[in-house]
């Protein structure tokens, strides 16, 4: 669980690092190819998804999308599913 928020916080970051610094032009087509393949590291074939940004030539659209983020969210939720699965009486969701 704590390497699941350690990612969120590290994905987090670098979606606000794409908003600003990704912006500036000629620059934005390095730096979302270096995000994807932080994404890759970090969330395994889930994060091919963060490749999508390359497709926008203007880097303006994928700024406002928080793609690392959303995938660090996606992976949470899976792999509590996973996890609540494997040892129900973990869910401490009910407690009383």
């Amino acid at each position: 669980m704590r390497s699941d928020v350690v990612k969120l916080i590290i994905a987090v970051i670098l979606d606000v690092l794409d908003f600003t610094v990704g912006r500036i032009p000629g620059f934005e087509l390095f730096f979302d190819a270096a995000m994807g393949v932080a994404a890759v590291v970090m969330f395994g074939w889930s994060g091919l998804f963060a490749f999508w940004e390359i497709g926008d030539p203007t880097g303006n659209v994928d700024a406002f999308v928080p793609t690392l983020t959303i995938i660090a969210l996606t992976q949470m939720g899976k792999n509590r599913k996973k996890n609540l699965e494997a040892d129900p009486s973990s869910d401490r969701s009910h407690d009383d």
